[in-house]
């Protein structure tokens, strides 16, 4: 695996790339920040980084989101957990609170017009989904997080009509890429946590585990884990799901995807079950938990799937189904099956660092950054960097008093 720059270069690669959790200047920050708070770094080594992502103006347009703009830069600041960064967190919260409330009007005004939603619009990656954990993360009165929760409420209690046909208020018009296409009419449900419904479902469980509640939370939940059972495919001894459900699919009940894909945090498995198994200790319900814990465990110990992993990144690759399944395995309890894999999964996963497609990136999602981090949670479990991904709950603490510089 390629080492991470010390050092940022002295001009952004792209406009986009300082304020980037996903590829750019602040998803390496987090790594160094969480890196020195677990004491196997430096913070001297992470504070270039910090300046790398705030060299350029900070982006509070309405298409800034959890992984791009002020809220990905708020998110690394807060995980830093640094005094001396307060002030310009209480800054950008300002400028966040503003951008979610116009993205919450622009949706419940897409709402009330009958419209289908883009992928964006409530997704983890660019949308509300994204913007809702990073406001669980920072606490307060949560009356905003609440507004957020009530617009998913709606998102997966109240159905659309098209053409005489009715479809969940999750549906949009677009491909997978969030774009028109004329490969996908009609248009499709997204599963997966990264842009599809499991994310706003694992949020929601979050939020309920933390004691965030809002009107219709729970029913909500029901909803999309009892549209998840539907689409669920395979076996009963290694079932899985499909990442999207195409309009002709919807209708005959049927999927056209013959085998698992492969078993990645973004869309696979991994992610799916984490939000149901998150779903499961929301509600209390023992059966649906230990059928999440039963597909994440036949799924990594399903040679099939674990060839279709082609790199070890954190989003689609072998670093998103090891620390996945870190944290599934942490509330499943030590003497689960999954728990008793993890030492065998680990090891192949240090193999695969180097390879079939080594990673090219220094990124999270995508780059060694993300490789890092994962490998550094084994040894550093308690720091939540990976709020982000929400396999794992936003903290609530305010920002503790480790040092000030």
């Amino acid at each position: 695996m390629t080492e991470i720059n010390p050092q940022p270069p002295e001009h952004d690669p792209s406009p986009d790339w300082g304020q980037s959790l996903s590829f750019g200047a602040a998803g390496i920050a987090l790594r160094h920040v969480v890196r020195a708070r677990a004491g196997l770094g430096e913070w001297s080594t992470a504070h270039p980084w910090v300046a790398a992502m705030t060299r350029r103006p900070i982006t509070a347009h309405p298409d800034a989101c959890l992984f791009r703009g002020a809220p990905a830069v708020a998110f690394v600041l807060r995980v830093a957990g640094r005094p001396a960064y307060a002030a310009a967190i209480d800054t950008l919260d300002r400028y966040i609170t503003d951008l979610v409330a116009q993205r919450l009007t622009a949706a419940h005004q897409r709402v009330e017009q009958g419209r289908l939603p883009r992928l964006r619009e409530f997704d983890l990656i660019n949308g509300l989904t994204g913007l809702g954990a990073y406001l669980l993360l920072r606490g307060g009165d949560g009356v905003l997080a609440r507004e957020v929760l009530g617009y998913l409420v709606r998102l997966a209690t109240e159905p659309v009509t098209r053409a005489g046909e009715a479809f969940p208020g999750w549906w949009t018009d677009h491909a997978s890429t969030d774009r028109p296409s004329t490969g996908w009419p009609g248009g499709h449900a997204n599963l997966g946590i990264a842009h599809g419904i499991a994310g706003p479902l694992a949020l929601l469980a979050h939020a309920v585990i933390s004691g965030i509640t809002v009107p219709g939370q729970a029913e909500a939940i029901d909803r999309i884990c009892r549209e998840l059972d539907r689409w669920r495919c395979g076996t009963p001894t290694r079932p899985w799901w499909p990442g999207t459900i195409r309009a002709a699919e919807w209708r005959t009940g049927s999927v056209d995807q013959h085998a698992a894909q492969r078993p990645s945090w973004c869309y696979g498995t991994p992610g799916l079950a984490r939000a149901q198994q998150l779903a499961a200790l929301a509600l209390g319900d023992r059966r649906r938990q230990r059928a999440a814990e039963h597909a994440l465990t036949a799924c990594i110990t399903d040679e099939r799937q674990l060839a279709l992993l082609d790199d070890a990144s954190l989003c689609h690759g072998w670093a998103g189904l090891v620390h996945t399944a870190r944290r599934t395995a942490a509330d499943a309890g030590p003497d689960s099956e999954l728990t008793a894999l993890l030492p065998q999964l680990h090891t192949r996963f240090e193999y695969h660092l180097h390879g079939r497609r080594p990673v090219t990136g220094n990124g999270l999602l995508e780059g060694t950054a993300g490789i890092a981090l994962t490998r550094d949670a084994a040894t550093a479990p308690a720091l939540r960097w990976d709020a982000c991904l929400l396999i794992t709950p936003p903290a609530t603490k305010t920002l503790d008093a480790e040092g000030t510089g």
